[in-house]
């Protein structure tokens, strides 16, 4: 572990322990938190949320750079050597990136025949896998998820078992086998529903000595996908857009699989077994929980009916905080109002949530439009979808109404 990742798991741990302190002192003296101590508390949650974002960055930082390291200690014959085509490709896109300039053989090795009216050009094969990758590590339910691609424009269906066969029995005497009649199946249909991001870079960025314009493009990229991704397989409608794991839905995660708080404005500890036992064990070994961080802030100060408490935080890198034995994640798309009636977290196995992407990655770079602001405009242009696929497979946290 590097010095800079200790000193940063050593500062979150005292902020945590600091935070725990203040709870103990006042629980010991039988009375909530003053406003003071609910204040400091506040800040050091606060601290300790946003060490734990940095140590993760730092983290894939870290683990990019050592397999950048491996690829050059294994020499070029580590791999194989580029073909003629894909080097032009790859060139070209440079090219176009740093000035927006294509010489004629370098035109025909970007555009596709769909595209030229509209003046997208195809990013190479390799650029878009590395952005896609970029996106996973960004966005934590593309992690979770079972992913799919297509290239597709009807999408993909897949057949489902909405309702299985009734369960046998014992009869006395067989002359006719009785005959069931509840299985049934269904269709999850996914259509990659288009969506563009504009990107806007500084033009002496891109011209200077030393930029690499691909990195920048795709850094940028990466994290804009990733905040309408993470969005959307959250709150996503399902009308022209993926449907959302908070979303109650017939066609998705339905409201028999809500469980309700105690309470309508906190966590209690029976609320936390309740939560999880309500999942077959069959999901619960891959199952996580998902929270905002102002919902992590109050369950952090949850104790059991032996003063343990409930939220562990993790002093490995790598490794997630957990909750009752799970993985916890933090998204601030989670819905994070705590008043009667509403949704604030969920604890399932995210295995059960599908997305489906395209593999068509377009991009129009646009000169003039910023020309005044001295910028560059990198239009992308590309399709996703997703939706939960099995219902029984998730618990929805809704508070008390």
């Amino acid at each position: 572990m590097s010095a800079k990742l200790r000193e940063m798991l050593e500062k979150r741990n005292r902020a945590v322990t600091e935070g725990r302190a203040l709870v103990d002192k006042a629980e010991a003296e039988k009375r909530e938190l003053s406003a003071e101590e609910k204040g400091q508390y506040d800040a050091l949650l606060s601290e300790a949320v946003t060490l734990r974002e940095n140590i993760d960055r730092e983290t894939r930082l870290q683990e990019e750079e050592r397999a950048n390291a491996a690829a050059k200690i294994g020499g070029e014959g580590s791999a194989a050597p580029p073909t003629p085509d894909a080097e032009l490709r790859s060139a070209a896109f440079r090219n176009l990136l740093r000035t927006g300039n294509l010489s004629p053989e370098e035109q025909r090795a970007l555009v596709t025949s769909s595209d030229t009216g509209g003046g997208f050009l195809n990013a190479p094969q390799e650029f878009v896998p590395k952005l896609i990758s970029a996106v996973k590590n960004l966005v934590f339910m593309e992690q979770l998820a079972t992913g799919h691609t297509t290239t597709n424009v009807n999408g993909l269906g897949y057949p489902t078992l909405e309702n299985d066969v009734d369960d046998f029995a014992m009869i006395t005497e067989i002359k006719t086998a009785p005959e069931d009649t509840a299985l049934s199946f269904g269709k999850r249909e996914f259509k990659p529903h288009p969506s563009s991001k504009l990107i806007k870079i500084s033009d002496a960025m891109l011209r200077a000595d030393g930029m690499n314009p691909e990195a920048i493009v795709m850094d940028r990229a990466a994290y804009k996908y990733s905040v309408l991704k993470e969005n959307k397989y959250l709150l996503g409608s399902g009308n022209q857009e993926p449907l959302g794991v908070f979303v109650a839905s017939a066609k998705g995660i339905n409201t028999d699989r809500d469980v309700t708080l105690e309470q309508s404005t906190d966590f209690v500890a029976d609320d936390i077994v309740n939560i999880k036992y309500s999942l077959k064990s069959q999901y619960m070994r891959k199952a996580v929980w998902l929270f905002n961080r102002t919902a992590v802030a109050k369950l952090a100060k949850v104790k059991d009916g032996e003063g343990r408490w409930l939220f562990e935080m993790t002093d490995k890198v790598g490794e997630m905080d957990n909750l009752k034995g799970s993985p916890l994640y933090m998204s601030e798309y989670v819905p994070n109002t705590f008043t009667a009636g509403l949704y604030v977290g969920m604890f399932g196995d995210f295995s059960w949530y599908w997305t489906v992407q395209s593999l068509s990655l377009r991009i129009k770079r646009l000169n003039e439009l910023f020309a005044r602001e001295r910028q560059v405009g990198f239009l992308f242009d590309t399709e996703f979808d997703g939706m939960p696929v099995l219902s029984e497979a998730f618990a929805r946290i809704k508070t008390k109404p």
